[in-house]
C-alpha cells in the first residue's frame, strides 16, 4: 500500500522533472510510511528522491518507532542539538534543482533554514497530488473510518445514559471523553461540542456552565481519532417535550439531511448536493439560518478536501467520504445540525454514521 502511494507521487516527481519530493506534513509521512509521530517543534522529513529509494528522518529518540512501523527502511536521526537540515543535505540527491514541498505546511522558519543548507533553484508545491491521492479512500482506509464511527458513536450512547437535567455542557464533554478512552478511541478528533438550550444556536459553540433544562435541545458535535483517521457526527436531542418550533426545525433538519443523502451517486456535483439540502430549509422559512456549508472531507483529518457548498461542482467519484450536516440556528431559541459521514459507492451511497436521527427525548 505504502509503495503503492510512493509510486503515485514518484509519477508527479517524474511529470514536474522534480530532483526529490521532501514530506514533512506528520500526517502526510505516515500516509506514505507506516510511520506516525507528534514530533512537536522538532523536524520530521520522509526524502523521496527521483532516483533511488526514499530515506526517512526523524528525532532519535522515535528511531525505534520508526523502525518498526515505516515502510521506509534508510532512517537517519538527529538529536536535540544536531541541526537536522544538515542531515537533509546528506540524504537530498546531490546538485538538487527542483524541490517538491509541501508549501502550506512548510513555514517561514523552516524554508529559510532548509535555504541555509540546500541550494535548490526553485521549489515545487506537492499538496496537488497528495490531496488527490486522499480524496479516494482505500478499503483499509474505509475500515478505519468505520471503527473511528463505531466509537464515537458508542461514546455517545454510553454518555446519554448519564445525561440528567442539571448537567452542565463541561461535565457532560468530561463523561464522552471518558468514554471514547474507555472504548479505544486515542481521544476526541477536535474539541467536543455540546450545546444545550439557546446555546446549541452557535455553530460553533464552546461548551461551559450552561445546565441542561427540561424543553431544552440538546446538540453534540463530537468525533474521535483513531488508528490514524477520524469520525465526526453531530446529533440533537429533545430533553422532555419541546416547542413546536423547535420540533418543526428539528424535522426540517432530518428532511434536508435525508434529502441530501438520497442525491448521492457519481457523477453529481458537490453543489447539486448543497442545494438540495438548502432548499428544502429554504421552502420552510429558515434558509436564512443556515448559513455553513453542507460538509466537507473527512479522513485522516476532520476537515479535509472536498467541500461541500454551492460553488463546488466537482462531481462524485467512488471512494469520496464527506459529511452532511445541514443545521437551523434561531438566536436566543435553539438550534439543530444532524451529521452524517458518508461514502460514495459505485451505484450510490453507504451511510457510516449508524446512530439514530428520529427526533428523540433523553429525558422522559
Amino acid at each position: 500500500m505504502f509503495q503503492e502511494r510512493i509510486s503515485k507521487l514518484h509519477t508527479f516527481l517524474t511529470e514536474q522533472e522534480l530532483n526529490a519530493v521532501l514530506i514533512t506534513s506528520p500526517k502526510h509521512v505516515y500516509y506514505l510510511t507506516g510511520f506516525f509521530t507528534d514530533p512537536h517543534e522538532r523536524f520530521i522529513g520522509l526524502v523521496i528522491p527521483a532516483e533511488g529509494k526514499p530515506s526517512l528522518i526523524v528525532p532519535a529518540l522515535d528511531r525505534e518507532a520508526a523502525a518498526e512501523a515505516s515502510f521506509v527502511q534508510d532512517i537517519h536521526t538527529h538529536t536535540d542539538i544536531q541541526n537536522p537540515y544538515e542531515i537533509l543535505k546528506q540524504v537530498l540527491p546531490a546538485n538538487l534543482a527542483k524541490l517538491g514541498i509541501e508549501k502550506s505546511h512548510m513555514t517561514v522558519e523552516r524554508y529559510e533554514a532548509l535555504g541555509q543548507v540546500v541550494l535548490a533553484s526553485s521549489y515545487v508545491d506537492v499538496e496537488e497530488p497528495l490531496r488527490e491521492m486522499r480524496l479516494i479512500k482505500s478499503a483499509d482506509e474505509v475500515d478505519r473510518l468505520k471503527h473511528a464511527v463505531q466509537l464515537v458513536e458508542d461514546s455517545l450512547r454510553e454518555t446519554l445514559k448519564k445525561v440528567k437535567t442539571g448537567m452542565t455542557e463541561t461535565e457532560i464533554v468530561a463523561e464522552l471523553e471518558f468514554q471514547m478512552k474507555r472504548l479505544g478511541a486515542e481521544g476526541p478528533s477536535f474539541t467536543s461540542m455540546v450545546l444545550a438550550g439557546e446555546k446549541s444556536a452557535l455553530p460553533h459553540g464552546k461548551p461551559g456552565t450552561r445546565q441542561v433544562q427540561e424543553g431544552d435541545l440538546l446538540l453534540f458535535d463530537i468525533g474521535v481519532a483513531a488508528n490514524g483517521y477520524v469520525s465526526d457526527i453531530t446529533r440533537t436531542f429533545a430533553v422532555g417535550e419541546i416547542s413546536a418550533q423547535l420540533q418543526e426545525i428539528y424535522e426540517t433538519v432530518l428532511a434536508a439531511n435525508e434529502a441530501a443523502i438520497a442525491e448521492i451517486r457519481p457523477g453529481v456535483t458537490f453543489a447539486h448536493l448543497d442545494k438540495t439540502a438548502r432548499d428544502v430549509i429554504t421552502a420552510k422559512g429558515y434558509g436564512e439560518y443556515f448559513m455553513h456549508r453542507l460538509g466537507h472531507g473527512l479522513g485522516m483529518d476532520v476537515h479535509e478536501y472536498p467541500s461541500v457548498h454551492s460553488q463546488n461542482q466537482e462531481v462524485l467519484r467512488p471512494g469520496m467520504v464527506f459529511t452532511i450536516e445541514p443545521g437551523i440556528y434561531l438566536p436566543g431559541v435553539g438550534g439543530v445540525r444532524i451529521e452524517d459521514d458518508v461514502l460514495v459507492t459505485e451505484t450510490g451511497v453507504e451511510i457510516l454514521t449508524q446512530f439514530p436521527k428520529k427526533l428523540t427525548s433523553i429525558n422522559e
